[in-house]
């Protein structure tokens, strides 16, 4: 099983939200939906603010009822290293990072048998990477279709390209009349933008030559028309035809160089940036140093000074379409569009304070990591957890920096250390081996900060299953801690080497180690996140030794401990080792209340590494019970997550005893095919309704086991669109989406239903599942 329902039931949910209406376009929709159903990749080409974002978000919203899983719209304008492309795109699919695996292969494995539009926007700057992943995808997962966004084609096999040209304007000889609005959606936009800022206004037979004429000369450019219409808040439509007339003039005879599109679009960022007033063309360029989205105690600390009062510079930068607002909930966050962020960035350059902003804009997300840090111990767990994923692409940014700069490279290993939250709690422990190991390698000298940043990511690499690399790691710390005598991070340090130890079976060199560091923590009584695990670290040879009340004094502890500091992560752990420990000694209801627990607290915090965890010792209480089909769909859940992870239960000899023997019990009661479906319907369940289902929060129906032999003579029968329609009802598709996956209609598709029940001899779509996982066993 390879599938996981992370993006299940996804929807339109991962698409930016429209700020403003969608006008015109529709003859290119048309065009784009119907490359799409012929084509596995399609890429939206054309100038920067012709309008490609808008149009790829548009179709996707269009078409997502087509894909099972959903749509995910992957923005790369906030990735400067070509090889964090995977990393982005698994980022936005939910994918926990802990598979030592290499990521393309992780993705590939995840998306097999996926049904999902992924859009890439912004892919120009990364093209040959884009390229190569993408070319990988869709050799692989047959239901997976990529629209991308680029200033130039990918050219691979089977891209189909569509050019965004601008919206049509009308000639100079041409009468508008409400009759030819329609024919012109340059004219329809300017007046959707113009209205939103001068309520009433309208394109009339008054106006109407000034309107075609502004959009003539902004050669119908959607971003350009829009940030003109923005000024009649503060000019007249004549005065700002006059204003463009003269500005565009002396612009293009300047620029001759370029294409035309690109230096009218260049002239309209200009002329706007021009029209600001003084303090609004500073705070432009000084936005500029952010990297997707920001808010506002962001922008006042980074681009405060010399007087400038941010609040109203970004009240009138809003007014004017400069920057725009994004996302809901109680943070208002903001960005720029990337064209008209590239334009400050070059006049922050040319004003040659790129340096000193860079270096604040650091210095900022450094104090955000280590306030993380600070609270990581803490009720404000989940809330860091939404804030550092909403600022990965800025906090990319900063140790970006920090690491292009020799002289920066300790002030990156502080960065990289103090992230330790959104690197393992969050599950992003792919990008915390980058960031730590690029910063190690660039400060060897002896320091606290690589002290902590040795065992940070000898942890990490124990949780990714490189359990030699963790050694070592932790090792280096461990010896680096006594030369600085730097006793608490010794102690993580021992702490994380013991539990590498106990993992491979080194119990009697691992529980001395443990007990020293559990001694230590004891004595500072300085207890984090990381320093509470020991509790569970020290619990789990306690259990295997058949010492539970220890084991249970030890977790009981931790959980008070927990409970005096708000902190909600590490007692989450404590939770899931009380359940195994219950469920060793057969006080099922003990261990299941302590597991969902568990679960809840990882589902709200948004723990992508331990939710497999739950599920999969939730299934053992299941099976313990007698309740064979509950546990086999629970197996299929967790198996979808370990195939991500990489390792199921951190590689731990004992548990992995434990699994096999569980799943064998389950699949000697439910036989091999009622074992196969009841898996497979976990491993296409929801997120949602595999977390509720594990819960036992709503009433489910419990599949029941069904046993069907296939034969050579049945499979023979069928046509091979019959097969095919098989194998997407295998796959939890409804009569609707098989249609719209085949381009057929709905009643074709059922009329190839009917005739695969009746060939088979079977009487539900649950037996023709089965009979098709049958088939594909060797």
């Amino acid at each position: 099983m390879n599938a996981t329902p992370e993006a299940r039931g996804a929807g339109s949910g991962s698409l930016p939200e429209d700020l403003t209406s969608f006008v015109g376009r529709r003859r290119l929709t048309d065009t784009a939906r119907r490359f799409l159903a012929d084509s596995r990749l399609v890429t939206l080409t054309g100038v920067g603010g012709v309008g490609k974002t808008r149009l790829a978000v548009h179709v996707a919203r269009q078409v997502c009822r087509a894909f099972r899983d959903g749509v995910r719209f992957v923005e790369l304008a906030d990735v400067d290293d070509p090889s964090l492309v995977p990393t982005a795109v698994a980022a936005e699919l939910r994918l926990p990072e802990a598979s030592v695996r290499e990521l393309t292969a992780v993705l590939v494995d995840y998306l097999a048998d996926k049904q999902l539009l992924i859009v890439l926007d912004n892919c120009e700057h990364l093209l040959q990477c884009c390229a190569g992943l993408v070319g990988d995808l869709l050799r692989t997962a047959s239901g997976v279709r990529v629209l991308a966004t680029s200033r130039e084609p990918m050219m691979i096999s089977g891209e189909r390209v569509l050019e965004v040209e601008p919206l049509p304007v009308p000639s100079a000889q041409v009468v508008v009349s409400d009759a030819t609005m329609d024919e012109y959606p340059a004219l329809r936009l300017f007046q959707d933008r113009a209205s939103a800022v001068v309520p009433g206004f309208s394109v009339n037979p008054g106006n109407a030559s000034v309107v075609t004429s502004v959009c003539r000369r902004l050669d119908g450019l959607p971003l350009a028309i829009e940030l003109a219409a923005a000024w009649l808040r503060v000019l007249s439509l004549e005065q700002l035809s006059a204003r463009l007339e003269d500005r565009f003039r002396l612009l293009k005879t300047g620029e001759q160089g370029t294409p035309a599109r690109h230096r009218t679009l260049r002239a309209a960022v200009q002329w706007s940036f021009d029209l600001c007033s003084t303090s609004e063309r500073l705070l432009w360029s000084r936005l500029s140093v952010f990297t997707g989205e920001f808010d506002l105690d962001a922008a006042e600390a980074v681009c405060a000074g010399d007087g400038l009062d941010v609040f109203t510079a970004m009240s009138g930068l809003l007014d004017k379409s400069i920057i725009v607002r994004c996302g809901g909930g109680p943070r208002a966050w903001y960005r720029m569009l990337e064209t008209i962020r590239q334009y400050g960035a070059e006049r922050l350059a040319d004003a040659g304070e790129a340096p000193r902003l860079r270096c604040t804009h650091r210095d900022y997300f450094l104090r955000e990591a280590e306030r993380a840090d600070a609270c990581a111990c803490g009720p404000r767990q989940g809330e860091w957890v939404r804030r550092l994923t909403a600022e990965r692409g800025n906090l990319w940014a900063a140790l970006e920096f920090c690491l292009d700069e020799p002289a920066q490279a300790r002030a990156g290993l502080r960065m990289a250390d103090a992230l330790w939250f959104y690197w393992v709690g969050c599950g992003f422990v792919r990008e915390g081996a980058h960031w730590l190991g690029r910063a190690l390698a660039l400060d060897p000298e002896p320091s606290h900060e690589r002290v902590r940043a040795l065992w940070i990511d000898g942890w990490i690499a124990f949780l990714r299953g490189e359990n030699a690399t963790s050694l070592v790691l932790l090792r280096q710390a461990r010896e680096l801690a006594g030369e600085l005598d730097d006793e608490a991070d010794r102690i993580y340090a021992l702490q994380f080497y013991a539990e590498a130890e106990m993992f491979v079976g080194n119990l009697d060199v691992a529980v001395p180690m443990l007990e020293q560091a559990l001694a230590g923590h004891r004595a500072s009584g300085a207890w984090t996140a990381p320093a509470l695990l020991i509790f569970g670290q020290r619990a789990r040879p306690a259990v295997l030794a058949g010492d539970i009340d220890l084991a249970v004094a030890l977790l009981t502890e931790c959980l008070s401990i927990c409970d005096s500091l708000g902190e909600r992560w590490t007692r989450s752990w404590s939770e899931w080792n009380l359940g195994v420990a219950y469920w060793t000694t057969g006080a099922l209801r003990k261990a299941a209340a302590h597991l969902r627990s568990s679960l809840r607290a990882k589902q709200d915090l948004v723990d992508r590494l331990g939710i497999p965890f739950c599920v999969e010792l939730l299934g053992w209480v299941a099976i313990s019970a007698g309740r064979t089909d509950r546990a086999a769909v629970l197996f299929g859940a967790a198996d979808a997550g370990w195939d991500l992870i990489g390792r199921p239960l951190f590689g731990f000899d004992t548990l992995l005893r434990w699994r096999r023997q569980n799943r064998a019990r389950c699949r000697e009661s439910l036989g091999d095919a009622g074992f196969a479906a009841a898996c497979r319907r976990g491993a296409l369940m929801p997120q949602s309704e595999l977390v509720g289902f594990a819960l036992e929060e709503e009433p489910s129906e419990e599949p029941a086991a069904v046993v069907v032999a296939p034969s050579a003579a049945a499979d023979q029968a069928l046509t091979k669109r019959e097969r095919q329609v098989a194998e997407m009802v295998a796959r939890g598709m409804t009569n609707k989406e098989i249609a719209e996956n085949l381009l057929i209609a709905q009643r074709t598709a059922e009329s190839h239903i009917e005739k695969i029940l009746s060939k088979l001899g079977f009487t539900s779509r649950t037996q023709i599942a089965v009979w098709a996982a049958h088939r594909r066993r060797p």
